[in-house]
């Protein structure tokens, strides 16, 4: 067999070069992201800095607990009076003017038996905590880490997607070789075999080479995350070796499997086969695929059903829209054969030259449906991650100008409202609670402290399901339908709700209002009485007519008219995992669409030559060559769209059941640039692989 299957490779190496690559590329990629990961796992430690020459600090209470739920506090206690007099007492005492931390230089058992339980006491260290932002190491390599872990599975979602689509195709059109095979004697188990063989020769070479390829990018890949200030600037990819195990392995096995459905194929392939010279596929669509792709259309059908009954908000998730594309994908592709012939007569194809492309890309289903499956693809991606973080971000973008009458909006580090006779001015401070959830759960929101209520109430339009936010006072919480309907039981208006503040206190207030959720930003409102540690980061300023709003501008202040402060955004670590994503998918496209063209048209000599003896042009061929191929990536990119159609028609839904707004934003340029660089990269290949053959 071994034998066998390198005779296989020297003879046909053309075939294989496109799968060689693309696997090769995709374990690189795979190790690349792997190493990156790794990398992201822990923070590294780093030596106290603010209270470096204390051996003992004393931080004041800075977390919440309730049963076995610890949450960080919003607004941490400072070190008070008393207690600072009592540590002077042990021994000096480090101060810097912030009040929530001191160092002590003293023993620590006595610090300990003095602070009790007003404070916490670390040494060696843990002092780091004392450090401004002490977690934001570990913070900053969340982005990192998500962004890394999104991409590493995209890349290996298309790899096996691509390598099994050109694996099938390439086994199609040796369809008479393996006839030739069985006509000499081989057993279908050895046909099988030769194949596997083929497969796991060239699946670890390009897993070796894409490890090498992963060495070489993935500092690289670590430099350009700090250049793009996603990574901090220590980032650095660590010397691990299981990231090149996973990457060498998982390619071998998408090499092997990816084989394996073609292979058991080839198996059945008869000796009449050998004798086959007719150009029309058949069989092409067995029922075992049928219901495979169905069934892959029905879950993802019902995955987003469920999400829309249980929680619509769950659509807006990276994750989720991510990956529910990926299942809709598959089995549109798996059922690509069956709709070639529809959409090709569904197509305007005019003329003589238009039913030849129609009827042989109908004839042809393989040599279609393995060009349409790549650009399918990349047209569900680009149309679903690019439509889903656009649609969220205006969906986000016009409720917070909804939920406002102010015309300017004046943001900064602790304001100070400049008093303007005539103007409206409501200030408002960020902070949050803890609310419990069932009988154990303890769940983080973030709020807005209000300043002035009555104020509020003039410039806020808040979505309100019940109550009225004008009710809200030192007494009264506002809440959402999140918190409303919670575990811990249905919450309305003139209900009681205990809370912990942002400082850990509890308290239980009366419910003023209830809001819609939303996309996430109706949070919980209540009084600056409750956050009298937040210091005031918001004011909505309604001028009267004709006041100049330069007269808001005091120092540290930006005024925005309420329009440029309410426009979509995407932070550039989206945006940067978009392109990551797309860019993967673009380049995988591009391998795959050569490869199966140049494939697909070097056996196609004699029909080009049947053409060219019945009086066609070398244009004229080519022309049909072109168009066929045209065809081929239309059908993909229709595909394509239907897919992304049905994400943005769910997440649509979803924000209408959370009383969002629900614009669909579409990515046309994206789409059509991707889609563009598709048929030219197909158009290409074809022609050229027809030009030689023709020649």
């Amino acid at each position: 067999m071994l034998s066998l299957a390198l005779s296989g490779l020297r003879s046909r190496w053309t075939g294989f070069a496109g799968s060689f690559v693309a696997l090769a590329l995709g374990v690189g990629l795979l190790a690349t992201m792997g190493l990156g990961l790794a990398s992201t796992f822990d923070a590294p430690e780093r030596a106290p800095k603010r209270f470096a020459a204390s051996p003992v600090v004393v931080i004041g209470t800075d977390t919440l607990t309730v049963g076995r739920v610890t949450h960080r506090l919003f607004h941490p206690h400072p070190v008070d009076a008393r207690l600072l007099a009592e540590l002077r007492a042990l021994g000096p005492v480090a101060t810097d003017g912030r009040p929530d931390a001191v160092g002590v230089d003293a023993a620590p058992d006595a610090v300990r038996a003095v602070v009790g339980d007003r404070g916490r006491v670390v040494t060696g260290d843990e002092r780091r905590q004392a450090d401004p932002e002490p977690g934001r190491d570990a913070e900053a390599l969340v982005t990192v880490n998500a962004l890394l872990g999104t991409a590493g599975g995209v890349t290996t979602f298309v790899a096996v997607f691509v390598v099994a689509s050109t694996s099938a195709f390439a086994v199609a059109l040796r369809r008479r070789e393996f006839g030739l095979l069985r006509t000499a004697g081989a057993t279908p188990g050895q046909v099988r075999r030769a194949l596997l063989t083929e497969a796991a020769l060239v699946g670890a070479t390009a897993s070796a080479t894409g490890c090498l390829l992963g060495s070489w990018g993935a500092p690289k890949l670590a430099r350009a995350l700090v250049d793009g200030e996603i990574a901090p600037a220590w980032f650095t990819i660590r010397d691990t070796a299981w990231p090149y195990h996973l990457a060498f392995w998982t390619g071998l096995a998408v090499a092997v499997t990816g084989a394996w459905a073609a292979a058991r194929r080839a198996g059945r392939t008869g000796p009449v086969e050998a004798l086959r010279e007719a150009d029309v596929d058949s069989g092409v669509l067995p029922l075992g695929r049928r219901l495979l792709g169905a069934a892959l259309l029905l879950t993802g059908a019902v995955l987003l059903g469920r999400a829309l009954l249980a929680d619509p908000s769950d659509l807006m998730g990276r994750k989720t829209y991510t990956t529910q594309p990926m299942l809709l994908i598959t089995g549109a592709a798996l059922l690509t054969p069956l709709l070639v012939r529809p959409l090709a007569r569904a197509l305007p194809l005019p003329g003589a030259l238009g039913m030849l492309v129609r009827e042989n890309a109908g004839a042809a289903l393989r040599r279609t449906s393995a060009v349409a499956a790549p650009v399918l693809v990349t047209v569900a991606l680009a149309g679903s991650l690019l439509g889903t973080t656009g649609t969220v971000a205006a969906a986000k973008a016009a409720e917070a100008r909804q939920q406002t009458a102010a015309d300017h909006v004046v943001t900064g580090e602790d304001l100070r409202p400049v008093r303007v006779p005539g103007a409206t001015l409501s200030p408002t401070a960020t902070t949050g609670l803890f609310v419990r959830d069932g009988e154990t759960a303890v769940v983080r929101y973030e709020a807005r402290a209000v300043t002035d209520p009555a104020a509020f109430a003039t410039l806020a339009r808040l979505p309100v399901v019940a109550g009225d936010p004008a009710d809200l006072d030192d007494t009264s919480i506002v809440i959402n339908e999140e918190i409303a309907d919670s575990e811990s039981g249905h919450r309305t208006v003139g209900d009681r709700i205990d809370v912990w503040l942002g400082d850990g206190r509890p308290v239980s207030l009366r419910v003023a209002a209830v809001l819609a959720t939303g996309t996430g930003g109706n949070g919980p409102y209540v009084t600056a009485t409750h956050a009298p540690a937040a210091p005031v980061d918001r004011v909505d300023v309604r001028l009267p007519h004709g006041a100049d709003p330069a007269v808001l501008r005091a120092d540290g202040a930006t005024v925005t008219p309420v329009d440029v402060w309410a426009a979509p955004r995407t932070s550039s670590q989206t945006r940067l995992g978009l392109l990551l994503i797309l860019g993967i998918a673009l380049v995988y496209t591009a391998l795959a669409l050569a490869n199966t063209l140049v494939m697909a048209t070097s056996v196609r000599g004699g029909e080009l030559r049947a053409l060219r003896l019945t009086g066609a042009s070398r244009g004229q061929v080519l022309a049909v060559v072109a168009g066929e191929t045209l065809l081929a990536v239309a059908v993909g990119a229709v595909l394509g769209a239907a897919v992304a159609a049905v994400n943005l028609a769910g997440l649509a839904a979803a924000l209408a059941s959370l009383s969002a707004p629900a614009a669909v934003t579409v990515p046309w340029a994206t789409v059509g640039l991707a889609l563009g660089g598709c048929a030219l990269v197909a158009v290409s290949a074809a022609t050229l692989s027809a030009a030689r053959t023709v020649r």
